[in-house]
């Protein structure tokens, strides 16, 4: 596969994992209806260490426009295939979305509250504070982008099995850091499905929550580039 392709493939693929969990559980009349926080934090995990495993040969796996960003200020991927990255993560978190309706669509149909249903989509925060919650989404972007930095120095990395300890960063982040947001931690993966949402002809959806949609955006983004900075510093 050629990197665009890994990078569509393997975003595609977190976001068909990801949030087919989601929908699994929150959508009615599913068989995993009412799962609870556990199997959402372990699908999000499982969903991201399939993703990486599948691209990580062809496209180095970042599948996250945060990371792609982070890499190429520490350094460790060219500015100039930054662009080409982003489209990459983009279209792939769309075409998942879009992947996840069809699979669900009789579940949509079933689900009468339109908050639910965007949550298939995106995050929201549980108390809404767009200074709070923009807070939260850096740390958790910082956690995550942090630990990519050193499981991708060459003294530690494990080649393709580099997907076991991303996932299992994720899913601590998730855990421990994904009660006031929802972790996006991943500007594709919000802002994608969130688009889809918007054109998929939904039944009695809600709007798409345009007023929040920059906080898992820019905070990812942010917690990113802070988590190359304090890299550079103490691993230089």
């Amino acid at each position: 596969m050629t990197p665009f392709i890994g990078e569509f493939i393997g975003t595609a693929l977190i976001i068909i994992l990801g949030d087919g969990v989601v929908a699994n559980v929150i959508l009615n009349k599913t068989k995993g209806n009412n799962g609870g926080l556990i199997a959402i934090t372990f699908g999000w995990a499982i969903a991201v260490f399939v993703g990486v495993f599948v691209s990580a040969s062809s496209s180095g796996a970042h599948l996250n426009p945060a990371v792609t960003i982070a890499l190429a200020y520490a350094g460790k991927f060219s500015w100039a295939n930054v662009p080409a990255y982003l489209l990459a993560q983009f279209a792939g978190a769309a075409s998942g979305a879009v992947i996840v309706w069809l699979a669900y669509k009789n579940h949509f149909d079933e689900t009468k509250d339109g908050d639910v249903k965007l949550g298939v989509f995106c995050t929201a925060p549980a108390i809404r504070n767009s200074v709070n919650n923009l807070i939260t989404e850096i740390i958790g972007t910082f956690v995550l982008v942090f630990g990519v930095l050193f499981i991708t120095a060459p003294s530690s990395s494990l080649g393709s099995l580099d997907a076991l300890p991303v996932a299992l960063i994720v899913l601590g982040i998730g855990l421990s850091l994904g009660g006031p947001t929802g972790y996006a931690i991943n500007p594709a993966r919000d802002l994608a499905p969130r688009i889809m949402h918007f054109i998929l002809p939904i039944k009695n959806k809600r709007d798409s929550d345009w007023s929040y949609s920059w906080v898992p955006v820019l905070g990812p983004i942010a917690g990113g580039l802070l988590a190359a900075i304090i890299f550079h510093l103490v691993a230089a």
